[in-house]
């Protein structure tokens, strides 16, 4: 069966295609692209009159909490939202209960991907158990399928053992995703550190935590010549410590997520434990920071660390209630909204974030529109306006200090390995 896509704006960030064009995607793969197609008898005609035609998008940074805590989310529930909200392909994060540390649970993690609508492809820890003291089998692990190696949730403290997983997964050809955070000197806090944590009485995270292992890895990075990626940064200075590195030649990439460029600190006092992430959301400056990061190609990617809780667990204190915050349905809206409208990102460079650059990181044969690729397919009305609230967000869980603002980009469809895997109408 063939599906025709008509009368789209074709984005292809990858070789800077922008273009009014028709697809064919037929046995899995695009097999035509040119202007005004026309479908023959039986097949499937999806009308993208108004919407921007883009590869599938990639989210290298989720965590869907299976195996362990099924209660909360799943790698089917996780990829079934991940489908609604444009993405074909994620990463999934290792700190699950137990942790991802052994080829048989990379393997577990893939069949069960398996029987899902999009593509899965799981991350690895950096060491045992996760303990940051003594590197995982990674040769194991890449064989078992996993693309990269982490220990996100928390930092490898000890800068031997960052040493070696670096040289060790250089010989794999693997990045290592880099959680840039000093514990001791982020001493439990619980928001950024500043007027809004004093005023509030909160115990704050300096914009240092981060900046001092953004520094050390960027170090440990020029000793060993590995590949390194920095997960989710929220600091100016970080963005400014990772711009001079790779001016200087350091192998080094990096990641934000949509919240540190479209949210500050300021919105603690409303939404209290549903903006409680790590790192936390920062002031205008560092928002400001972030988005030059973006503008300049200092900052690569764009990943959401989706990170489900139940409301039993979020909505507790802000001393008691964990980090994370839900963020797959919100990802495209925010980019269109905050990025595309009001600080003009065309949309080459703004989906590029997600697409062909965490598609190159990983090492992945997706996120471009070409003939022969993968049938990989996100379609978004750009115009649409769209109110967050309990009706829009399908996940179970719905830790989202967006709740109740309205912002553009609907997802109309989205296609994956050719199939047709979400449909808003």
């Amino acid at each position: 069966m063939k599906i025709v896509i008509k009368n789209g704006r074709v984005i292809n960030p990858a070789t800077g295609l922008d273009d009014k064009l028709d697809l064919v995607l037929q046995d899995g793969f695009i097999a035509t692209i040119d202007h005004n197609i026309h479908p023959k008898e039986g097949d499937t005609v999806i009308d993208a009159t108004g919407c921007l035609v883009l590869p599938g998008l990639i989210d290298m940074h989720v965590h869907f909490r299976e195996p362990g805590r099924e209660d909360v989310e799943t790698i089917i529930g996780g990829s079934q939202i991940a489908a609604k909200s444009g993405f074909t392909s994620v990463c999934t994060m290792p700190n699950t209960k137990p942790v991802i540390d052994n080829q048989a649970l990379v393997r577990f993690i893939i069949m069960e991907a398996a029987k899902g609508p999009i593509n899965v492809f799981p991350a690895a820890t950096i060491t045992k158990g996760a303990k940051g003291e003594e590197i995982s089998e990674m040769g194991k692990l890449v064989k078992g399928g996993a693309v990269a190696f982490t220990d996100d949730g928390r930092p490898v403290m000890s800068s031997i053992v960052m040493r070696r997983a670096l040289e060790y997964a250089r010989m794999f050809n693997v990045p290592i995703l880099s959680h840039a955070e000093d514990t001791l000197l982020a001493d439990e806090g619980l928001m950024n550190e500043g007027l809004n944590s004093t005023r509030l009485g909160l115990k704050g995270i300096p914009c240092e935590a981060e900046e001092v292992m953004v520094s050390r890895d960027i170090l440990l990075t020029r000793l060993t010549g590995g590949r390194l990626h920095f997960c989710h940064i929220s600091s100016a200075g970080s963005v400014e410590l990772i711009r001079r590195a790779k001016k200087d030649g350091i192998k080094i990439t990096c990641e934000t997520a949509p919240h540190y460029f479209s949210i500050t600190d300021d919105i603690i006092e409303e939404k209290m434990s549903m903006a409680k992430m790590n790192p936390p959301v920062r002031t205008e400056e560092h928002r400001k920071g972030i988005i030059e990061g973006l503008r300049d190609g200092t900052i690569d990617c764009i990943a959401t660390d989706h990170a489900p809780h139940s409301p039993s667990e979020k909505m507790q204190e802000m001393e008691y209630a964990p980090f994370g915050i839900i963020g797959l349905e919100t990802a495209v809206p925010l980019i269109i909204t905050e990025l595309v409208r009001n600080n003009n990102f065309s949309y080459i460079d703004a989906f590029s974030k997600v697409t062909c650059n965490p598609a190159a990181i990983l090492n992945l044969d997706r996120g471009t529109i070409a003939v022969g690729a993968h049938g990989d397919i996100t379609i978004i009305n750009p115009d649409k306006k769209i109110l967050i609230d309990k009706n829009f967000i399908k996940s179970r869980c719905k830790n989202t200090p967006f709740m109740g603002m309205e912002l553009y980009g609907s997802v109309e469809y989205t296609l994956c390995n050719g199939k047709i895997v979400y449909s808003r109408v």
